[in-house]
């Protein structure tokens, strides 16, 4: 079987990895990065994937590695003494309405926060995220049931959403 061109790959899925790496590494630069970095290696084992492969879960697998990557980079970083105010966006970064969602799912634990983003943002059914993150389904759905019970704790609904 002839595979498609890696560009394609990049444009049918670049948005579900961007949106696991912000999910668990917050719209920062940092999961940037890590898409980035997740579609750099996959460009370089791509030609060795094999036939039938299921390449969503494949790029999930690798970003999680990547975004875990980048979590262990942060804590390796100075720290900013000062704080600057955030100014207002309009693109999904802090600074904007959408700052509190993304406060409310970085405050998860880790486990929660990976598998509500590789289930609810990568569309990856339990058994896959048992896989990527290592564990049963059923740990899976446990820690998102658990996660998204805590988010519609903490994260505050306003009347105009």
């Amino acid at each position: 079987m002839r595979q498609h061109p890696f560009e394609k790959i990049v444009a049918e899925h670049g948005p579900t990895v961007l949106r696991v790496c912000r999910a668990v590494l917050g719209p920062t630069a940092a999961a940037e990065d890590a898409w980035s970095e997740t579609f750099l290696s996959a460009m370089q084992a791509y030609p060795d994937l094999r036939a039938h492969s299921n390449i969503e879960a494949w790029l999930v697998t690798i970003a999680h590695r990547k975004a875990i990557d980048q979590l262990r980079a942060e804590t390796r970083r100075a720290i900013p003494t000062d704080n600057l105010p955030e100014k207002p966006a309009k693109d999904g970064v802090p600074g904007d309405e959408e700052s509190q969602l993304w406060n409310a799912l970085h405050a998860l634990p880790l486990k929660q926060r990976q598998t509500i983003a590789y289930h609810y943002l990568a569309g990856l059914p339990y058994a896959e995220v048992a896989q990527v993150l290592g564990g049963s389904p059923q740990a899976a759905r446990r820690a998102a049931a658990d996660g998204i019970a805590t988010l519609r704790k903490t994260y505050p609904e306003g009347e105009d959403r």
